[in-house]
Formats: C-alpha cells, structure tokens, sequence
C-alpha cells in the first residue's frame, strides 16, 4: 500500500500550488472505496486536518483555515486524489501528508483522525 504525494515547492504569497497523491498497491484495488484527505503540519506544531473528500467525490470538508481557498477533488480512474491550494499565505507553509479513511468508512473519518494510511510528505514553503 503506498501514497504518493508530489507537487510541492516554494511559491510566494498569493500564488497557487496543486498537490497530487496517487494510490498503489492491492489494497488500493478499489480506490474509490476510499474517503481521501489531506493534512498537514507546520514546524514546530502538530499535524492538522486540511480537507476530506468523498468516496464519489461529492462532499467535501475543509478546515476553517482554508476554506474558500483550497479544493480538493480525486479522479478515481487515476487512483489520484488532489489539493488545489490558492491564495497562500505564508501561514500555510507545512508539509502535507496524503491519507486515506479506513475501507468503506466516510470521510468525517478523517476529519475525526481516524486515518486508515497515510502517505509520505510534500513540503510546501510559502515565502512573504
């Protein structure tokens, strides 16, 4: 089972960035079986919900933090999920984790923490 985020960088404040993270291995199989979200965490703080999005893709949650700037979407045919982030401020600079909710479970898993598997890090750097 593997997460693979990609898509991070450094951009300066008020630009956009669009992460990526793309599923593999068996478990994987189905991936639209799997509510998808991201995370992220700043230096020196914990990790903290971003956004959630459905198994179908048609509900989607977001932290009050983000909201209005960042969307989440996912193409189930490409086993990918994704985070556009626009408008960044210097506050959003963290590394994002990728995670899927447990098989079958919704996505306010996630947004609970209950976080079936979770991907490797990009590290997003906004410059003031």
């Amino acid at each position: 089972v593997q997460l693979q985020a990609s898509g991070g960088g450094l951009v300066q404040a008020g630009g956009s960035l669009r992460l990526s993270c793309t599923a593999s291995g068996r478990d994987f199989s189905d991936f639209s079986s799997y509510a998808m979200g991201w995370f992220r965490q700043a230096p020196g703080k914990e990790r903290e919900f971003v956004a959630a999005i459905s198994w179908s893709g048609g509900t989607t949650h977001y932290a009050d933090s983000v909201k209005g700037r960042f969307t989440i979407s996912r193409d189930n045919a490409k086993d990918t999920v994704y985070l556009q982030m626009n408008s960044l401020k210097h506050e959003d600079t963290a590394v994002y984790y990728c995670a899927a909710a447990k098989r079958d479970s919704a996505w306010i898993a996630l947004y609970r923490g209950d976080v079936g598997y979770w991907g490797k890090g990009t590290l997003v750097t906004v410059s003031s």
